[in-house]
């Protein structure tokens, strides 16, 4: 069994710290803890210190004079009996929590140990504040709310990454691209190759196809990593005279990167597939909770699905079909423009934050995840939405409103002196970000002019400026 020891002490205190009078040790009480308590005999506040001047605000110099029982919620009453008993019978008392109400909110905890001194005519409380304790805990919660939310997001992610890869109706691999080994493969390519899947998974990429064709495949992957993209190759498949049609991209996932190669018969002959997978797919795409588009490379609609046509507030396909992307997805500007251009560098984009427009006014917030497919008989543009204004997020004031828009001060030029308009401006991006610190600090002043550069009676002075608080300190003046 293993047993707690007791606390270190000074070996010989009369003769170390002796000479220490009442002043010096009241400093030391002070400095040492967050808050100090001087009780008599009943627990009534005799005297008290604290460190923090959050303490200040709630309203701890009011308590002399009042029973330390009267100062807690009701649960931590007999806690302050207890410690006070302990101290009485043992001269120390072991740390325990104790919550004190607050004005402003939460109740503010404190772990208190109790000392009996003067003869056991008084007693000294030494108080730690346990809150940047509970802001951490709070903030690990968060971020483990966050991360369990991440994972079932990947998990359905791969899901669907699963049905489109095994129900697709065009042969699939995916090619370590170090290695050239055969990762995975879906069941259409298994049916092309004649072979099942777990003896393809692992094999070299250069057993799938003939031996005149291997040149060819190397160097068309050779382009891909140099480019990132490269022309259709013909393969020949072994042991039989099949032609197909070998096209492929590169992909990064985690550190290492991979090929994902498509092969399409020559002929136009499709692997045989059970009947109504191909009407199956469709429908599911359809169906797909999320929004799905097909636009040609000018941005201009060939197919979308049920979903899109919902957000977008339309009837029917005839009235989005031929119509520019740009009319109901991305901000005003240049942001769909951004898209498209990483789309066509990278090959594909995911995780794009944009908005979707609705035709009667609705704005919605949606994740963007898109894929180029520039090859083949009609290169097109695909996209998913994913509406996530209703993603549970760690909650925010709501945003606040500028007291001028941009447009409202540049119709004041020529009427107002620059010098007036340039005053105005400044003193509105001074208010934001004073109100950005004290949101990102919880509230701590301290901290918030500690992260703006500005000394206390500076952040103060303009708190007291843009009446962003009703705050005054104790002296009447900021020094």
């Amino acid at each position: 069994m293993v047993t707690k020891s007791a606390p270190s002490e000074f070996a010989a205190p009369h003769k170390s710290v002796g000479d220490l009078d009442a002043e010096i040790a009241g400093k030391l009480i002070a400095h040492a803890a967050d808050i100090a308590l001087v009780l008599d005999k009943d627990g009534v506040v005799q005297d008290l210190a604290f460190g923090d001047e959050e303490f200040s605000h709630e309203g701890v110099s009011d308590w002399v004079g009042k029973a330390w029982r009267d100062l807690v919620t009701p649960e931590s009453e007999n806690k302050v009996a207890s410690l006070l008993n302990e101290a009485g019978a043992k001269g120390v008392s072991r740390w325990r929590q104790v919550n004190h109400p607050s004005n402003r909110g939460a109740d503010v905890a404190v772990r208190y140990f109790a000392m009996q001194v003067g003869g056991g005519e008084r007693y000294i409380a030494i108080g730690r504040d346990l809150r940047p304790v509970s802001a951490l805990q709070q903030r690990l919660i968060e971020a483990q709310v966050a991360l369990e939310r991440e994972y079932s997001r990947l998990r359905q992610a791969e899901t669907r990454y699963r049905l489109f890869f095994k129900m697709a109706s065009e042969a699939v691999l995916i090619i370590d691209a170090n290695s050239q080994k055969v990762v995975e493969v879906n069941p259409a390519a298994s049916r092309l190759l004649d072979h099942s899947p777990e003896q393809l998974v692992g094999a070299p990429l250069r057993k799938l196809f003939a031996d005149e064709s291997e040149r060819g495949v190397q160097a068309l992957l050779a382009m891909v990593r140099a480019a990132g993209h490269a022309e259709d190759a013909r393969v020949r498949l072994p042991f039989s005279d099949q032609e197909c049609i070998l096209s492929a991209s590169l992909f990064r996932q985690e550190s290492s990167a991979h090929f994902l190669i498509r092969l399409s018969p020559v002929d136009g002959e499709r692997v045989k597939q059970d009947a109504g997978t191909t009407s199956l797919l469709m429908d599911i795409v359809e169906h797909l909770p999320d929004a799905f588009i097909v636009t040609d490379p000018d941005r201009r609609i060939l197919a979308a699905n049920i979903a899109f046509l919902d957000l977008a507030q339309t009837a029917s396909l005839e009235q989005v079909r031929g119509k520019r992307l740009e009319r109901w997805v991305g901000r005003q500007g240049i942001e769909l423009d951004v898209l498209i251009a990483n789309l066509r560098e990278h090959g594909s984009v995911r995780h794009f934050r944009s908005i979707l427009r609705g035709e009667y006014g609705s704005v919605v917030d949606v994740e963007v995840a898109a894929v180029s497919v520039l090859e083949g008989e009609q290169p097109c543009l695909g996209f998913v939405l994913r509406d996530v204004s209703a993603r549970v997020e760690r909650e925010r004031p709501a945003a606040r409103q500028l007291p001028r828009s941009v447009d409202q001060l540049t119709e004041l030029v020529g009427r107002v002196p620059l010098k007036d308009l340039v005053r105005e401006t400044t003193d509105v991006i001074e208010k934001l970000c004073i109100e950005a610190a004290l949101e990102l600090t919880g509230d701590n002043r301290a901290s918030a002019a500690e992260i703006l550069g500005l000394s206390r009676q500076s952040l103060y002075s303009k708190l007291r400026r843009y009446n962003l608080v009703d705050f005054t300190p104790e002296n009447g003046s900021d020094h």
